[in-house]
């Protein structure tokens, strides 16, 4: 049921509200492939949303984990404006001056000179050109044609593409699509001895997420990312981690990895690269990045004009030191909050767990439920896995707004 009241024409008889009147539509016009909250969102600002029937929502999941400044952030609106202005697209067979200075600053935090980006329009694109750039690497660069294989982990999240659903080691987003491609084996997170027994001849890279998004907001156990870093030069595979849900500053550095001392061979973006408008990236070192020369990969929207000029100021607000410091300190107070919660709430919550800005918050069961009861609260925040409920609140977001949250997620319990 919608959570809004509907209005009486004056001969008494109940009209539809307008979110009951869009749903409706939904239900007739649009593919079911999405298990939507029955809201219908018309307005952001910032840390807030309104849905069409006027009520006011205070949004700690952003797209998940997209919108990194909020919703309709001034500096983002103003850049996206002056270049739908001045040019909307060309091919990427011409530069374009904002894609340049993007790819300056995304190459730069990531390696410096020695470095590339590959621009697209979403995750599971930016996750296939890591797919794609392992396999020719190892076939054209390294001369080891047998090697295809990519290793990913249990709980794991690549995308939806055919390639990235199968990186993707949960059954229950493959179901249906079989025959799956070829080259892809799973070890349970944090298990090296398993990876280990996985490598052979013919692997040819590991893709990992620092922080599992889908799989319950999971991060890597403390010294794995760099064992596997390790396990990669000893072998001669790269080391791909998947950065959509955890880069650009959410962490409390520009990309996740670097909590754990490490240089990855490639990485992949999206989500809050462009602040919610469409654009992902693949960057890596300028010598992997040799296997892709003209003509071996491409995208015809990637890097456009608008989202790169969109993302480009959203790149240099969310990584600006003070904004990630805090982003640093917010991630803290959750998990301070939670674990009082927790204490006050033994064996309803389980586990808080995440790093800065990329939360999750594990209860003994229904989950849904609540989710369910946190928007009849006035909280949108959405499941991550079975028994997870996912915070991934915009930057901007202030403690007042975190602690707020908290106490509407603690009475929907």
């Amino acid at each position: 049921m919608i959570e809004t009241k509907a209005s009486s024409d004056v001969a008494g008889i109940v009209a539809p509200s307008r979110s009951e009147r869009a749903i409706d539509s939904a239900k007739h016009h649009l593919l079911q492939n999405y298990k939507q909250q029955p809201v219908v969102l018309v307005k952001g600002e910032g840390a807030w949303v309104w849905d069409a029937d006027g009520r006011k929502y205070l949004d700690l999941i952003q797209g998940i984990a997209t919108c990194a400044l909020g919703h309709c952030h001034p500096a983002v609106v103003a850049a996206a404006r002056a270049q739908l202005e001045t040019l909307w697209h060309v091919s990427n067979v011409f530069y374009t001056e904002p894609q340049l200075q993007l790819a300056e600053r995304v190459t730069r935090a990531f390696g410096g000179k020695d470095s590339r980006a590959f621009f697209c329009n979403s995750g599971a694109e930016a996750n296939e050109a890591l797919i794609k750039l392992a396999r020719r690497f190892q076939h054209e660069i390294a001369g080891q044609k047998e090697r295809s294989e990519i290793i990913t982990f249990e709980g794991s999240f690549h995308g939806r593409t055919l390639a990235t659903v199968t990186a993707t080691a949960q059954p229950k987003y493959q179901a249906g699509f079989e025959p799956l491609p070829k080259g892809f084996v799973y070890a349970p997170m944090g298990d090296l001895d398993a990876v280990k027994r996985l490598v052979g001849p013919q692997t040819a890279a590991i893709l990992i997420e620092p922080i599992q998004g889908e799989g319950g907001v999971r991060p890597a156990p403390a010294g794995f990312l760099a064992a596997l870093r390790e396990l990669c030069d000893e072998h001669g595979l790269l080391l791909l981690i998947d950065e959509v849900q955890t880069g650009i500053g959410r962490t409390g550095l520009p990309f996740a990895y670097q909590h754990h001392g490490i240089q990855p061979d490639a990485i992949s973006l999206a989500k809050s690269l462009g602040n919610g408008l469409p654009i992902g990236a693949m960057v890596c070192s300028d010598a992997v990045g040799k296997a892709l020369p003209s003509g071996t990969h491409g995208s015809t929207f990637g890097g456009n004009p608008v989202a790169a000029a969109a993302a480009l100021a959203t790149w240099d607000l969310a990584t600006a030191p003070e904004m990630m410091k805090a982003n640093a300190r917010k991630g803290e107070l959750l998990l301070g909050l939670a674990n009082e919660l927790k204490a006050r709430r033994p064996g309803r919550v389980v586990e808080a767990r995440g790093r800065g800005l990329l939360f999750g918050i594990e209860v003994d069961t229904g989950a849904a439920d609540v989710v369910a009861r946190c928007r009849q609260h006035g909280l949108l925040v959405n499941l991550a896995g079975e028994k997870t409920v996912r915070f991934a609140p915009a930057f901007v977001t202030t403690e007042a707004e975190l602690t707020e949250g908290l106490t509407m997620f603690e009475r929907s319990l």
